[in-house]
């Protein structure tokens, strides 16, 4: 159990239901699945365009794969990728990884085949579990590489496999992503040769298949500090590294989660998160089966369905990107939206914008409670509790956490008020990089005592313990000695009305070194209409000289990770190289 060494200056609004500290289950995540199917066999874990996986026949799938996956030679602390987007199959995925012993890579199902063989080779994946419209970009990477890095086998299912016969039309998507759902892309002949023609392919198993074969799984042995995930994180350099989390490090938010956020039995969320991302993973994937809730789940953001759902489900949680919201608030059938049934929305990745919070607040009574975590913190650090949330903040540290501001060149701690690299200790932090031990080390300082995860992201705390982002440590724009942080600039011009989004980069400028500019998505009614110049002079009626943009680009829209987040760097990038 760790313990604060001095009180902080959240203890004095700490909500007196939450616990300081948590008592974890000394078993592994699978016990969770196990404790549910017997306490809610019948209940649905989730739903899918309206068909329903309940938890005993989730347990029971997760157990068959397991065995299949053993019984082809995957043991005890292998890594296995999960490569899909949302899907009852992801879920039943993990849990039979976990079940089996290994360890879950998942990965990004945007990722190319020139991307994809990184997450083979670095981590020593042996077997791929993936949808069938993503086959032959495994099969492409597998391909590649060298006979004795390929992959022992492949396993597929398709979309329809957890669909029902017919679609509601109350549950049905927009078009293209119906048509992408209904594919029945062939997979690759099994027998076929690879890139080297002496070794045959890599086989691909149908996942109805695995099922079916009757395997039983052996006993599970995991405990409570054996790696259990390995999710990768991109970071400022290099290619992606993998973050090594144990069944111990997990659980801690996939408890908490439930006690901070008024979660059980009785809860129904919106699973539109990414999965394969640590959010989506921790909520939608291993919180929801602990806690024996149920997820109604969208493989891919459709904001006019994601309206109906919530209705139609009585959706009372929804874990968000707020890049969500905003588009949800785009639609032309907002106003007919009902919401009624959602009391707690939550969600991190960016900042709510202030006019975008308080909209929702002002026509949905919803108090938006932004959290911030990263991948190596298996999501939240820190979250605004439901009863006492601020705009535009990250909350408070939560339970078991110790988050400080700390100068990020002298190591020294920052008083409140003073913009400093966020560091935090606690049980959800992460144990270090696959394969990098150098930079292990260089992510973690002590303090008192204490080893610190250096987050790379600037922030400070005010006078009640309650922690604001600035922006990340690398982000920082220099105009004429000014510092100048792009999310800032971002947050103010999502306030004019002329704007739907907006990216704040860095250009080059011969006299300040560096100036501001601004990619501005425009509102349906502006476009056409407002010119660049409309915006900059906006922006000097609303903020700082300095902070204005002194370019402004238009775009259709802005670049987006598969987890919702705007892709700054792809732009900073784009402009740098002009």
């Amino acid at each position: 159990m760790n313990s604060v060494a001095l009180p902080r200056p959240h203890d004095a609004i700490w909500p007196k239901r939450l616990p300081r500290h948590l008592v974890l289950p000394e078993t592994s995540l699978w016990f969770n699945l196990e404790v549910s199917a017997r306490r809610y066999p019948a209940k649905a874990a989730y739903l899918f365009f309206g068909r329903a996986l309940a938890f005993a026949d989730l347990l029971t799938q997760a157990e068959a794969l397991a065995g299949w996956l053993q019984a082809h030679g995957v043991a005890k602390g292998d890594r296995v990728a999960v490569f899909m987007q949302n899907c009852p199959q992801f879920v039943v995925a993990v849990h039979a990884v976990l079940r089996a012993d290994a360890v879950v890579v998942p990965v990004n199902p945007m990722n190319k085949a020139d991307e994809f063989g990184h997450y083979i080779t670095d981590p020593g994946t042996r077997v791929v579990l993936t949808t069938a419209d993503l086959v032959a970009t495994v099969a492409e990477a597998n391909a590649r590489l060298p006979a004795e890095q390929r992959l022992r086998h492949i396993v597929a299912t398709r979309f329809t496999d957890a669909m029902p016969a017919a679609i509601d039309p109350a549950e049905t998507p927009s078009p293209a992503i119906l048509q992408w759902l209904l594919a029945d892309p062939a997979f690759p002949d099994a027998s076929a040769d690879g890139a080297d023609s002496a070794t045959p392919a890599t086989p691909v198993t149908h996942w109805a298949d695995a099922l079916a074969a009757g395997c039983l799984p052996g006993p599970h042995t995991a405990q409570p500090d054996d790696l259990a995930l390995l999710p990768y994180t991109s970071g400022t350099t290099g290619l992606p590294k993998g973050c090594m989390h144990s069944h111990r490090t997990l659980m801690h938010n996939v408890v908490g989660g439930g006690v901070w956020g008024h979660g059980g039995p009785e809860v129904v969320s919106l699973g539109v998160v990414p999965m394969f991302h640590i959010t989506g993973f921790i909520y939608g994937c291993l919180g929801s089966v602990a806690g024996g809730s149920t997820t109604v789940i969208l493989p891919r953001w459709d904001r006019e369905l994601a309206g109906r759902l919530i209705a139609r489900h009585q959706v009372s949680h929804w874990t968000c990107i707020p890049t969500m919201i905003i588009d949800l608030f785009g639609s032309p059938n907002c106003a007919s939206f009902d919401l009624s049934s959602l009391r707690y929305a939550s969600g991190g990745g960016a900042a709510m914008p202030q006019a975008v919070a308080e909209r929702l607040q002002r026509e949905f009574n919803i108090t938006f409670a932004e959290g911030y975590g990263l991948t190596e913190t298996a999501a939240p650090t820190h979250a605004n509790p439901p009863e006492r949330a601020k705009l535009q903040c990250l909350g408070i540290p939560i339970i078991g956490t110790d988050s400080r501001i700390i100068d990020p060149d002298t190591l020294r701690e920052l008083p409140q008020g003073e913009t400093g690299e966020i560091v935090t200790h606690g049980p959800q932090v992460f144990k270090g990089y696959w394969g990098h031990p150098g930079a292990t080390k260089a992510a973690f300082i002590e303090i008192d005592g204490k080893p610190f995860f250096r987050t790379g992201d600037l922030g400070r705390m005010d006078e009640e313990g309650y922690f604001f982002l600035t922006d990340r440590l690398k982000r920082m724009i220099n105009a004429s000695g000014f510092k100048v942080w792009p999310s800032e600039v971002e947050l103010m011009l999502f306030k004019c009305p002329l704007v739907q989004e907006a990216c704040v980069i860095a250009t080059r400028d011969a006299y300040r070194g560096e100036s501001v500019k601004a990619v501005i998505v425009l509102r349906d009614a502006a476009r056409g209409q407002a010119q660049p110049e409309d915006i900059i002079a906006w922006a000097r009626e609303h903020m700082a000289a300095y902070k204005v943009p002194r370019s402004v680009e238009f775009a259709d829209a802005l670049p987006k990770s598969g987890s919702g987040k705007v892709m700054w760097r792809l732009l900073q990038e784009k402009e740098a190289a002009v």
